[in-house]
């Protein structure tokens, strides 16, 4: 179960999640712990319960939140995606439908936070530049409410009284659309977004070598 708590309370966010790992291994068992004045998302080997995660335990990996997108799947009602500025995805299932909005809440906080202090601007930086990090926000914000409207259309469509929904080819590859243009979309923003990054620190290694 998640253990939340304010961002306010310098205290990270963790709790007990599974990772998909891959076609083989399938799905690990995991402890996530985030730092919020870090922005960075740690996670570490976890048997489970009676089990914890020592003092100076090596990580098994991170994964930095600034600049990524925290979309619940239509898969069900526990899993849910970090897609990272760095192009890397982490798929992961919370213990319930609860647990997951808390997750997806307190990341997408966290995340928008360490985005905003990702994208400041010096002061004489160009109003173009300006122009993108709107921009780039916007994207963010449409995605998300993309997503949600791709999740309610796959629940519309699973939760149909009609006998013919789930053998519809029509909807079933509407469906099927929905989901792919949506993870097309989720690679398109990484692109940018690692774009983005690339070009901001361009210009303040230019304004530094310019003083």
């Amino acid at each position: 179960m998640i253990k939340a708590s304010c961002l306010s309370s310098n205290r990270p966010l963790s709790g007990q999640l599974y990772k998909y790992t891959n076609v083989v291994k399938g799905w690990q068992q995991r402890w996530f712990a985030v730092d919020p004045e870090t922005g960075v998302l740690t996670y570490y080997l976890f048997d489970g319960p009676g089990d914890t995660v020592q003092p100076g335990q090596p990580a098994r990996g991170e994964a930095h939140l600034a600049g990524a997108v925290i979309c619940p799947s239509d898969e069900d009602s526990k899993t849910f995606t970090i897609n990272c500025a760095s192009g890397d995805m982490l798929k992961l299932r919370a213990t319930d439908a609860r647990a997951r909005q808390e997750w997806v809440n307190g990341l997408r906080a966290i995340a928008e936070v360490h985005t905003k202090a990702m994208g400041a601007n010096p002061p004489l930086q160009p109003r173009e530049q300006l122009a993108v990090h709107d921009a780039m926000a916007s994207a963010r914000q449409q995605l998300q409410t993309t997503e949600l409207s791709d999740a309610a259309l796959a629940r519309c469509i699973e939760s149909s009284d009609s006998p013919f929904a789930h053998t519809d080819q029509d909807l079933l590859l509407l469906k099927a659309t929905s989901a792919a243009s949506m993870q097309c979309l989720l690679q398109c923003l990484g692109i940018l977004m690692r774009q983005q990054q690339y070009a901001t620190a361009t210009i303040k290694n230019s304004n530094n070598d310019s003083h």
